[in-house]
């Protein structure tokens, strides 16, 4: 089979670590070939390319900033990549012939791109759904429902649903929600294909986890709880830095790990607060974060209050991945919160609640938080590996 993988975030080789390297590395020991179509934001400033590594093809797109940047210059990007994919797949793999097309969610605007590959080459298409939108834009206040932009998103977002043969989506809630909100969908085309990695281990010793800490300048004494990965709008950061200032029980220890567009104020809150419990750090080479993440004892998981719309981040793969506990401060919609208590590795708050909230962190203080990791682990092996996700593609494609 040959495979066109379309997405937004920046692929450089499939060897490296992450959801969608992990899905393709798959799908390449598996025997197929792949086709990778991938931004290149302009602040990269390299022009659009076809390199091939590894066997596989690599076709890097030159758009505009999309991720961590202004709310302008991301709607102007959102709505001009499918264009910009468009004119680089004629351009550049006008020749090749594809079976399926896996695409991810953001963005929903890469309908042109895909419609053309599925009339052309009679292709599969597959909609790993991995974000809601604009329902989250619209959550967020970032965009007034029924506005002129809004119309034209939701027509893209339904076109897009109407295009695809199967859609995955990340958990039971998002199914509903889906299916609640589009019933004109039919429900066969919509499966559970969750975010998924290949886990590998990061047992530690005890005097490799005291050498990480103290790399970092990190306490030896407390237990580390850290917030790692995007610092954004969405993760409701603010429930974190209050958290920060209303914990008071001297052994617990806050670390916050990353980047995005809250950064600078988060950094600006640290400078002026001066919290005596805490540490912010910006965003690390995957390698080293990965070694910083094993030698931390609680993960943490913050989205905005204000959601409707179920989200599931990624970031609970790597907590797991690490044996990590995991508190999931959330909206009441997404139902992450309940898969960790289901599992036995962790806990769900409602965001802003802070009473709830020192009342598990209190209770972790008291666990077994060995115990909790390993059934962090278990959940990982059992509902969140590439094998699941490849297995469920290859069937849909199957039963076409």
């Amino acid at each position: 089979m040959h495979l066109l993988f379309l997405t937004l975030s920046e692929i450089n080789t499939i060897e490296e670590r992450g959801i969608y390297q992990d899905l393709l590395r798959k799908f390449s020991e598996q025997g197929h070939n792949i086709t990778i179509v991938t931004s290149l934001e302009r602040r990269r400033k390299i022009p659009t390319r076809l390199i091939e590594t590894n066997g596989v093809k690599l076709l890097q797109v030159k758009t505009f900033n999309i991720q961590k940047t202004n709310i302008l210059e991301k709607g102007i990007g959102t709505i001009a990549i499918e264009y910009q994919y468009l004119w680089a797949i004629k351009r550049y793999l006008s020749n090749e012939k594809f079976d399926m097309v896996l695409y991810t969610t953001p963005p929903i605007t890469l309908l042109k791109p895909i419609s053309y590959i599925k009339k052309r080459d009679k292709a599969y298409t597959y909609l790993l759904l991995k974000d809601i939108f604009p329902q989250n834009a619209v959550d967020l206040g970032l965009m007034k429902e029924g506005s002129f932009l809004h119309k034209i998103f939701v027509k893209k977002e339904k076109k897009l649903y109407q295009i695809s043969d199967t859609i995955g989506c990340m958990s039971q809630a998002n199914v509903d929600f889906l299916l609640h909100h589009h019933p004109e969908i039919p429900q066969q085309k919509v499966e559970i294909n969750p975010n998924s990695i290949t886990p590998i281990s990061f047992d530690k010793s005890e005097a490799e986890r005291k050498a990480i800490k103290q790399k970092y300048h990190l306490p030896l004494d407390k237990k580390i709880f850290v917030y790692g990965g995007n610092l954004g709008k969405p993760q409701g950061l603010d429930f974190l830095l209050d958290t920060i200032q209303a914990t008071k029980n001297e052994d617990v220890y806050f670390l916050i790990v990353g980047n995005g567009t809250e950064y600078h104020r988060i950094k600006i809150w640290f400078e002026e607060q001066k919290p005596q419990n805490a540490m912010l750090l910006s965003s690390l080479p995957k390698d080293d974060y990965d070694h910083l993440l094993s030698s931390c004892d609680v993960g943490l998981i913050f989205l905005d209050k204000r959601f409707t719309i179920p989200n599931f981040p990624s970031r609970l793969l790597s907590y797991l991945e690490m044996e990590l506990p995991v508190i999931a401060a959330t909206d009441p919609h997404t139902d992450i919160g309940d898969v960790i208590e289901e599992a036995q590795c962790g806990y769900k708050v409602l965001s802003g609640d802070l009473i709830q909230m020192q009342k598990v962190i209190d209770h972790l203080l008291m666990s077994d938080l060995d115990a909790l990791g390993r059934n962090a682990k278990n959940l990982l092996l059992n509902a969140y590996t590439v094998e699941r996700s490849y297995h469920l593609i290859d069937r849909a494609r199957a039963q076409k």
